[in-house]
């Protein structure tokens, strides 16, 4: 008897397997609810038996298209899709049959980038009525989910689902509104496809072949070759960090003193209004370890709950007490603009006063808990609604100055993550390749902006990547300009900036400036709203035919006239305009390249710049400072994007 049992489970068992691998199969990507771009011959592929026979049929068409599983299970058509319309049906049929329901034709948009795409609109400005009004089923969303790899992936866990205040809540803001702008002034269902990963570098999102193909590129990809030391150099550097850690503690006036107890003395320590960066708050150049410290009142109801304690992004490493009990640590540089979300134990919180103390650690550029106001919370974990903001009035004191310690040991370049070459393009691009688009959005350049002059090659070059994935020719790719922030003292930001204007020269492409809408203490500006309504200005004028004026004034030519320089630029609109009633943030300089501040006066459609101290001028820069926003617009209000009419060297030439 027990012979025979085993033998019928051993038959249910191969019966399943056999009907597993008969099951066609498609990407997630390819689901109910999505958006197939419209007029096109859009692919539709999957997984089948070797063999196997597919056919698939839309309920807008009379005919399948059919195929064959190649010898590896793979298989693809080509489907014709009709004028914008729908719900539909689309009937994919093997050895199984799936049956993809409410499909609507339209529209599709990738969009992707880093941080300032992947914010949500739950963070963004008047984020509960833009998201009380986000009900627009006919806009379809479909996130990637964040996942590296080093070889390129098939498929991803995504789903597509209607625009409604509970899916575009923790959608991304930018392509939520750049997808509600096409949306609305076409009437046709839109399809967004957002894929971003906050902190991460342009070539995180290129493949490798681009990459090895471009002489400048190549060296990118040292760190992915096959190392036989890989394992020794990881546990030298595990080692390192370990010890530049304990000389540091060493240092440290707070691990001495223990000031994460919750009785220490806090007379002698200062006030800080946070969220912002201690440079901002009177310690410009400072890097090191700062202590901050709050007393938050917990209500009685909150008792023998576990609560969930935010503190946004802290630039760059931290380690957060809950009452003295340790809740969260990132002690690894890189995290700089991740956001701290850490589990407090029920155990840990008592009535009445709580305290909360950080220790923060920065090792170069801006240092603190700078992220926005309603970043800085606690609430229980049930009940996020019922916040204590915690922005506001903390203690804080100095614990080590990093003066005269060793420099943190770098991360080996063995050790692969999303910030490695190609990580990002495989995990998070390639399972939705190639799905039919129209174009691609992008909002990224921040974590390449201290390598500027590179990025002039190495943006257009990852373009061309995704344009050849993709065997779409060279579609739309319409990209956000970085918006003004505090780098430091030297202006790496206007030189990406640069780096992304010159990138216009590829075709199809397309910038919208952000330099009115940024803020110098905040990497991720909140008015994403203008940010995807001036994507889609592109979109509207490039790719739908209508008559508008889609971008600000971009600098065309210089002629020298006498002590003067007079200024060209393409896309005026109507004409040249300043806020306020005077360009403002020119600068002029001679042979000896000593700029000085300039006049700039309207000429119709040009702009003359001088000043009474360069008698022969050559060179005339605008904007150029990471944190001017500049007041040039054009009568469309588009402001104008920062440029030079000089090509000398900048402060990022060369780097690596």
């Amino acid at each position: 008897m027990k012979s025979k049992k085993v033998f019928l489970s051993t038959v249910v068992v191969i019966i399943v397997c056999v009907q597993a691998m008969a099951d066609v199969s498609v990407p997630s990507v390819i689901g109910d609810n999505m958006v197939l771009q419209q007029q096109a011959a859009v692919p539709v592929w999957g997984q089948a038996d070797p063999g196997e026979k597919i056919s698939v049929k839309a309920s807008w068409s009379l005919f399948s298209e059919k195929t064959t599983a190649d010898n590896e299970g793979n298989w693809m058509v080509k489907v014709k899709t009709p004028k914008f319309g729908g719900p539909y049906t689309v009937t994919i049929k093997g050895k199984n049959t799936i049956k993809l329901k409410n499909v609507l034709v339209g529209e599709v948009w990738v969009c992707s980038g880093q941080s300032n795409m992947e914010m949500r609109l739950n963070s963004v400005l008047n984020n509960e009525n833009e998201i009380a009004n986000a009900n627009r089923p006919d806009i379809r969303l479909f996130t990637v989910p964040k996942i590296f790899a080093e070889s390129p992936q098939k498929d991803c866990n995504g789903v597509w689902s209607e625009c409604s205040p509970g899916t575009a809540e923790t959608f991304s803001a930018a392509a939520y509104f750049f997808g509600r702008e096409i949306n609305e002034q076409l009437g046709i269902p839109v399809g967004l496809i957002h894929t971003s990963w906050g902190g991460t570098p342009a070539e995180a999102w290129t493949s490798k072949t681009a990459l090895e193909n471009h002489p400048d590129l190549a060296y990118l990809l040292e760190g992915l070759k096959d190392n036989a030391d890989a394992e020794k150099i990881e546990k030298k550097y595990i080692n390192d960090l370990d010890e530049w850690h304990k000389g540091l503690n060493a240092s440290d006036a707070g691990i001495d003193s223990a000031w994460e107890k919750v009785d220490t003395d806090e007379s002698e320590w200062q006030e800080m209004v946070l969220p912002t960066t201690w440079e901002s708050a009177g310690h410009e150049g400072f890097d090191g370890i700062v202590w901050f410290r709050k007393q938050v009142t917990i209500p009685a109801g909150w008792m023998g709950k576990d609560m969930v304690l935010e503190l946004g992004p802290i630039d760059d490493m931290d380690t957060t007490w809950f009452n003295g009990t340790e809740t969260g640590q990132k002690n690894e540089s890189g995290f700089w603009a991740v956001p701290r979300l850490y589990k407090v134990p029920a155990s840990a919180v008592k009535p009445g006063e709580n305290n909360i103390t950080v220790r923060v650690i920065d090792t170069g550029g801006d240092g603190g808990i700078y992220g926005r106001q309603d970043q800085l919370k606690i609430y229980p974990a049930s009940n996020p609604e019922e916040a204590i903001s915690l922005a506001g009035k903390w203690k804080y004191r100095i614990g080590s100055d990093l003066k005269g310690l060793a420099p943190m040991p770098r991360t080996p370049a063995t050790r692969k993550n999303q910030y490695s070459p190609t990580m990002l393009y495989n995990g998070m691009l390639t399972p939705v390749i190639p799905y039919g688009i129209r174009g691609a959005i992008w909002y990224q350049g921040e974590s390449n902006a201290g390598r500027a002059y590179q990025y002039r090659t190495l943006f257009p070059v990852m373009i061309n990547c995704w344009r050849q994935a993709w065997g779409q020719g060279d579609f739309p790719f319409y990209f956000t300009q970085i918006a003004p922030y505090n780098y430091g003292t030297e202006p790496v930001c206007p030189e990406l900036q640069e780096a992304q204007t010159m990138t216009l020269s590829l075709v199809n492409t397309g910038m919208a400036v952000t330099t009115d809408i940024g803020n110098a203490a905040d990497i991720h500006p909140r008015n994403k709203q203008f940010v995807g309504k001036r994507l889609a200005l592109w979109a509207l004028a490039k790719d739908y035919g209508q008559n508008i004026v889609y971008s600000g004034p971009i600098y065309k030519s210089m002629q020298t006239e006498g002590n003067k320089i007079r200024i060209r630029f393409d896309h005026t609109g109507s004409g040249l305009m300043a806020l306020g009633g005077i360009p403002q943030h020119f600068i002029i300089a001679g042979s000896d390249k000593q700029f000085e501040p300039a006049i700039a006066k309207i000429e119709g459609d040009s702009l003359v710049v001088y000043s009474e101290t360069v008698e022969n001028p050559v060179a005339v820069r605008y904007a150029w400072d990471n944190i001017a926003t500049g007041n040039l617009y054009n009568l469309e209000m588009l402001p104008a994007s920062p440029f030079r009419t000089d090509d000398w060297p900048g402060v990022t030439f060369g780097k690596k």
